[in-house]
């Protein structure tokens, strides 16, 4: 299981949001590459990148600092989502060096668009499934797409996406906890790799979802908890590595 580092960047800072609101801002630094060196440095195995104005925008606003993140990660894979909404954008950044495209709006929006993105870049489409009271949101997490988990995720396994990253909005930037069950309910429902998102606050949280590796929990992403320090990321980096003992 992988521990990704989030850096969100919003006006050319790494911040993070409470549950995805653009006026709920702490900036964590004024530089989202030299916090990407921070975690780099610590040992991280991956990075997740967010373009947060891309998010609200829907185009890409971000790219240099993107591509400035890469070069600083080398050979370390990084995962960006925020923004993508066409072939042209996926086919730069992943020029640019990105591994993965964590794609949102546009899967639940325009499908037939979204799998022709997945046939044009096989193994590097993942979807970000953002869910609020069980309802996925779109266009950062400000839009209702009326649909859930269920009514999607046959159609996305079929068009090729290669991962699943879910977030539970009302607990993410909170620090309250993982919701266990809806990722035990979203594990039994793929076999696709799922990365979980929203809640982690402690090692402890670390811990809860540990067991659910071994029914395809790829990953875990954190942000404010790691900035903040509630979760401190040498010892959970040591925790994932050494046996979890």
């Amino acid at each position: 299981m992988i521990l990704y580092p989030a850096i969100d960047i919003k006006d050319g800072q790494c911040v993070r949001l409470k549950q995805g609101l653009a006026d709920q801002v702490t900036v964590f630094d004024p530089d989202p590459v030299s916090a990407a060196g921070h975690w780099l440095d610590k040992g991280a195995k991956a990075l997740h990148v967010v373009d947060l104005d891309g998010a609200f925008e829907g185009v890409p606003a971000n790219k240099d600092l993107v591509a400035a993140i890469c070069r600083r990660a080398g050979n370390v894979p990084v995962q960006l989502g925020g923004g993508i909404r066409d072939l042209a954008t996926a086919k730069a950044y992943v020029a640019a060096g990105v591994s993965r495209l964590l794609i949102g709006t546009m899967a639940l929006a325009d499908p037939d668009r979204f799998g022709e993105l997945c046939a044009a870049l096989p193994g590097k489409v993942c979807v970000s499934l953002d869910a609020d009271g069980g309802r996925l949101k779109t266009k950062g997490w400000v839009e209702d797409s009326g649909l859930t988990v269920d009514d999607v995720l046959p159609r996305l396994e079929a068009q090729g996406t290669a991962c699943l990253v879910y977030t539970d909005i009302s607990r993410d930037g909170m620090q309250s906890g993982v919701n266990i069950p809806a990722m035990e309910a979203l594990l039994s429902k793929t076999k696709l790799p799922v990365i979980a998102a929203g809640g982690v606050a402690t090692l402890d949280d670390l811990k809860a979802l540990a067991p659910l590796a071994a029914k395809g929990l790829h990953g875990v992403i954190s942000g404010r908890a790691i900035y903040t320090g509630t979760l401190d990321f040498t010892k959970a980096m040591a925790w994932l590595e050494n046996g979890r003992s």
